[in-house]
């Protein structure tokens, strides 16, 4: 299939692999941002093959992961309302809150759907105007744009019965929090390839000349990750820090202009809090003023939920690449993929769920040799 099996072919990947060891004079320490590409560096062993030349650390792109505590709690308060729908993508209802998750809150007789997309919401409240109907809009940039559109039509066809729970963060500043904390290893850094798809990567220029990094725009197959590896390091080596765009066939450095028209007529910018992190200024998304009435958080009165984090969970130091999944107290033990303490063991794209799945893999290989 064009575009993708030649993005995973075994002697290429050896070939870049060659490519970056040859080249690395040190080991220089890079950061994934996306949580896809996190998952396809650990079920490839992509770390491993490139010890001594490259340390990968996981980053905070992984957008039910940031989503923090007070949100999840945000949504409970609303999903266990009476006379509402509450929507949401599959992977947000397993997500704990303070004491309970949104499936329990279904289990006890909540209405809490899962949706595809923000517009079948839409539609949801089309169908049961005696409702209210809420879609939980998280991510990055990547899927503000739907739920942009939803509020948009929703305004259009006076649909007065939708709202969105907005928790939208973006990826620059959380790159800019990361290279100003202190004790800060990352060298370069490999930006989402569908983050940019819609945003492009001019944001990206003055983040690298200020902190002289590098920042590749990769896509997501092991292909894509080894060439975008391959020219973080031949930059550093050269002593360069520039944006590249490893992922040209999607790719355009100004995004996808209607997109982000879109994205800026329904949003602006606002401090938001991340998951573990606290609050990062300037780094979210909330709907404008004169959208306002699409506002779950204003409709249902509970934009004041503030809770703490849980100690146990690390969630934070693994967001930012402070620690490793496995360097984790809790991890495999207090916290699994069937009783998680916190999102980055419950997402698809989350690091500790990464790490949990392939540690399991692996243990269940070696049972059989050890027998």
């Amino acid at each position: 299939m064009k575009y993708l099996e030649e993005y995973r072919d075994a002697e290429i990947a050896k070939s870049l692999i060659a490519r970056i060891r040859a080249r690395a004079t040190r080991r220089w320490t890079l950061m994934e941002v996306c949580g896809g590409q996190t998952h396809t560096i650990v079920r490839q062993g992509l770390d491993e093959l490139l010890q001594g030349a490259v340390e990968m650390i996981h980053g905070p792109g992984c957008p039910v992961c940031v989503t923090p505590l007070e949100q999840i709690d945000k949504a409970l308060a609303i999903a266990a309302r009476p006379k509402v729908i509450f929507t949401s993508f599959g992977d947000m209802l397993r997500v704990p809150g303070s004491d309970s998750d949104l499936q329990q809150v279904r289990a006890r007789g909540g209405d809490v759907r899962v949706v595809y997309s923000p517009l079948d919401a839409l539609a949801l409240a089309q169908r049961h105007p005696d409702q209210e109907v809420v879609f939980f809009a998280v991510g990055f940039e990547t899927t503000a744009p739907a739920n942009a559109m939803a509020v948009w039509r929703a305004r259009d066809l006076n649909v007065k019965n939708f709202s969105v729970l907005v928790s939208h963060v973006t990826v620059p500043p959380a790159i800019t929090a990361i290279l100003d904390a202190p004790g800060n290893r990352v060298q370069g850094f490999l930006a989402a390839g569908h983050v940019c798809a819609v945003m492009g990567w001019e944001e990206y220029e003055p983040i690298a000349a200020k902190y002289t990094v590098p920042i590749i725009v990769t896509g997501f197959e092991p292909v894509d990750i080894l060439e975008g590896i391959s020219m973080a390091v031949s930059q550093l080596e050269g002593g360069r820090h520039e944006v590249e765009n490893q992922y040209a066939r999607s790719v355009h450095r100004r995004g996808t202009p209607p997109a982000r028209a879109r994205v800026q007529q329904v949003f602006e910018m606002t401090d938001r809090r991340w998951r573990g992190i606290g609050e990062i200024p300037m780094s979210g998304l909330r709907l404008r003023e004169e959208f306002s009435a699409y506002d779950a958080e204003r409709r249902f009165g509970v934009a004041d939920i503030r809770v703490a984090e849980p100690e146990a969970c690390k969630a934070g130091d693994v967001l930012t690449g402070r620690l490793k999944p496995t360097q984790c107290p809790s991890f495999g033990t207090r916290c699994t993929p069937e009783q998680p303490l916190g999102a980055p063991m419950v997402s698809t794209e989350g690091a500790c769920s990464a790490y949990y799945s392939i540690v399991k893999h692996r243990a269940a290989e070696a049972a059989p040799a050890a027998q």
